[in-house]
Parts: C-alpha cells; structure tokens; sequence
C-alpha cells in the first residue's frame, strides 16, 4: 500500500492527486499545483492565459498549452478512480491475507471509496438514498441496484447506454471533449491516442485520422494492460526473489567476513604468542652468554689482581735489594729475588694469552629480515599461478599417460587437479573429465618438476 500511496502522490503537494491532468510525457499532476505553477510564472501585471507552457516537475519535459491553457489537457480519469478506490480500502483496513497477489495488485473497486466521496443515487426517493453502483455516461445519472434495474432494461435504446463504476459529477467532465465541452467522447483517435466526440471526427481536427470504437480500443488496451501488468507482476516477484537472494548473500558476506576477522585474530594472536615466546627464549640466551661471559671476564680480573699485587710486592722488594750497597748483604738476597722476579714473570706471561679481550658479546648478531618479509606479506592465501606444460617432456602409451609442468609461483605447489577431454569416435563431442576417472579412461602420472 505504501508503494501504491507513492505512485498516487503528486510531486508539487505531496498529497493524493486531485483532479488529476495527464501531461504529454506519460506524469501527472494536480490541476490546482498546474495552475499554482502557471501563476508562478507570471508577473502581478501579467494574465495566466499569456503563459503557454510550463516545465514538467518529474521529468522537466516542456509542456506546450493550446489556446484553452490548462482545460486543453487531458484527465487522467483512470488515475482519479485508482485513487477513489485506494482511499476506500485504506479506510476499510488491509486485504484479506488469503486474497491473491493479483487480488491485492488490482483492488476491488467496491471497496475504494472514501466516506466524503460516496456516490449516492440520484434517482432514490429514499432519504437518504441507497450508495450508487454504476454511472450512466449518456444520462449523466448514477443509480443504485433497484433503480438501475427499473430505469434501463435489458432492451433498446438503454442497451446502448454507457455504465461505468459509480462516479461523483466532478469526474464527469473528464469525459466530455476536450475541444467541444458540450459533447461526450464516443470515440478513440488512434492516430492521436485520445478521447474524441463527434464533431471532432467530421469538422474537428482528427477528421483526417484512424479513429476505432471505445468498446474495441478499451478491450484492445485492457487486454494490453492486463500482459503488461502480469509481466510487471511476474517480474516484480523475480526481482522479490532476487532481493531475497541478495539479501541472503549479504548475510553471508557478513558471517564468513566476521569469521575470517574472528580468524585473523586468532592467528594473528598465535603469532604474536609465538614471538614473545620466542623473544623471551632469546632473551634468556643473552642473558645466559652473557652471565657467562661477565663471570669469565671476573675471574680473569681477580687473577690480573692477583697477579699485580704480587708482582707490585715483588717489585717493592727488588728495589730494597738493589738499593743495598753492602755487597755480602745483597749477596745473601739478591739470588732468591732474583728468582722470584723470572717466575712472576713467566706466570704473567702465561695468564696474558688466556684473555680473550675480543669477546664483547658484538658477535652475537639478530637477524630478522627475512622473518619481516613474510609478516609483510601476510595476506589472504591466493591459487597458485598455472602451470606450464612441458610438451616436449610429455610421453603417452597405451595405459600411461606422463605430463611435465613447471611452475613461476615462489610458494611450492603440493599437487594440481589435471582436467583433460577425450572425443568420442561416434559424434566427436567433447567429453571433460576430471582426475577422479582416471580409473575408467587412463592412468595419469603427475609429475611436479620444480627443480
């Protein structure tokens, strides 16, 4: 309904239309917003009549008046008696559930009239009288069932009276000729596509054209409208189903997308677990060389100090000794000095090769680079690029059947799916097959060579 209720809406007011006009280029428009639009264009000293055309407001065609200005449009009747009907079944509350798509594209017209637009009859002598149910367009009555069965028999001339569903008198005059008000359209100008009386076909302007009779054209254009409406409607349930598709498609790209991120997490996640445990594997190894490293180079320090305290005291006494001027006193002490002295010697000598003063831990390098440049190219894992065949490499006999291929792809490739055709003898069709019948046609060997 709400799409219906768009359809019926004027784009100027943005209510139902009233009093519809049919313009040339298929829109419609409230007659009152067409008129409010033509004293838009005017200036305080200038008449309405002086405007002779005006834009559409859908499509912003030029609509080009005749001499009558907006009288020389035609009614959109049919879309005025859509709309009477659709107000009557908004009132009346929502179709019945059980009620067709049919049903509910083309309401009942009995239930489409508004309280305010009840056509009564005008032959009752009831007070107040009975709700019309046809319009007689040659007597310009509306009658109810009672007096439309006693006022027009079944027989002539009433049998060649026009009913219609029952219209109100303002909707009347949308079937009187637009050119000649006084007469009733009774006939159909093909060449023109419009409404004519008589007079319009013997000293009017169609004189000329192809006219056809109401009954032919409205069974021809009814019948027209009714294969359109149900390809539209044959459509429109197409396009439901494709909605529905499309809309469970994007279901879909929502769960796998919210799967592939719940995904990412996690896997991004384990790599960040397996760096830190690997940072903190590696961190314990520095730590290890160089606790090792420190507690060797400590030792080595407490034997330099060693080392130099007793030569410092060796020393001390050496410059005694040689200080003595007294020849047996030196004597006596100068040997055993002097032995100390070469032994303190040759065990410093020893100690000095021992140290290792290169060992600063600099040769303990980290290297990531190769590790960056795979965590750079993290991406969605991608199919393998085709192979190539090696035809020269390739042999066939009776049951065997071996095929080289190379492959350009920086990633190894496990194995591949071989699809291969063989033509029948009878009819020379092509028939695919996969590696799964190989039991049937051949034996295939697959033979990877990336080497």
């Amino acid at each position: 309904m709400e799409t219906l209720e768009s359809e019926l809406t004027c784009p100027i007011c943005l209510e139902l239309f009233e009093d519809p006009l049919l313009l040339p280029c298929a829109h419609s428009l409230c007659f009152n917003c067409a008129h409010r639009i033509l004293v838009s264009h005017c200036t305080p000293s200038e008449p309405i009549q002086s405007i002779s055309a005006f834009q559409c407001p859908t499509c912003r065609y030029v609509i080009t008046l005749n001499q009558r200005g907006l009288e020389g449009l035609k009614r959109n009747v049919t879309l005025q008696n859509i709309i009477d009907r659709y107000q009557k079944a908004s009132l009346s509350g929502p179709n019945s559930p059980n009620e067709t798509r049919r049903e509910r594209a083309v309401p009942d017209s009995r239930a489409m009239t508004s309280p305010s637009d009840r056509v009564q009859c005008q032959f009752c002598e009831q007070d107040p009288p009975q709700d019309a149910v046809k319009t007689c367009v040659t007597c310009e009555v509306s009658y109810c069932e009672e007096c439309l069965k006693a006022t027009h028999p079944n027989k002539k001339p009433f049998t060649g009276h026009r009913l219609i569903e029952p219209l109100l008198d303002s909707h009347l005059r949308g079937l009187m000729c637009l050119e000649h008000e006084d007469e009733k359209v009774n006939m159909y100008c093909v060449t023109d596509e419009q409404l004519i009386c008589a007079l319009c076909k013997l000293v009017g302007r169609h004189r000329d054209h192809q006219v056809a009779a109401l009954s032919d054209r409205y069974d021809k254009l009814k019948q027209a409208l009714d294969s359109n409406l149900s390809n539209l409607i044959k459509r429109t349930s197409e396009l439901e189903s494709l909605m529905g598709k499309l809309i469970q498609t994007c279901q879909h790209v929502e769960v796998n997308a919210s799967r592939q991120e719940n995904k990412l997490l996690e896997e991004c996640d384990l790599l960040i677990n397996i760096i830190q445990q690997r940072r903190q594997i590696i961190a314990t190894k520095i730590k290890e060389g160089k606790s090792v490293r420190l507690r060797k180079l400590a030792q080595q320090i407490a034997s330099c100090k060693q080392c130099i305290e007793r030569s410092s005291s060796l020393i001390a006494q050496a410059d005694q000794t040689l200080k003595e001027t007294d020849h047996t006193r030196f004597l006596q002490t100068a040997k055993s000095i002097c032995e100390r002295v070469s032994m303190a010697t040759a065990s410093s000598q020893i100690l000095l090769p021992e140290i290792n003063l290169n060992d600063t831990f600099d040769t303990f390098a980290l290297d990531f680079t190769r590790e960056k440049k795979m965590l750079e190219s993290l991406d969605y894992l991608t199919a393998p690029n085709p192979p190539v065949i090696r035809e020269e490499l390739c042999t066939a006999s009776y049951d065997t059947i071996t095929v080289h291929w190379t492959s350009d792809d920086e990633f190894s490739v496990v194995s591949y799916e071989l699809q291969y055709a063989i033509f029948t003898s009878q009819s020379n069709v092509v028939s695919n097959h996969n590696m799964l019948d190989q039991a049937i046609y051949s034996l295939l060997q697959y033979l990877n060579t990336f080497a």
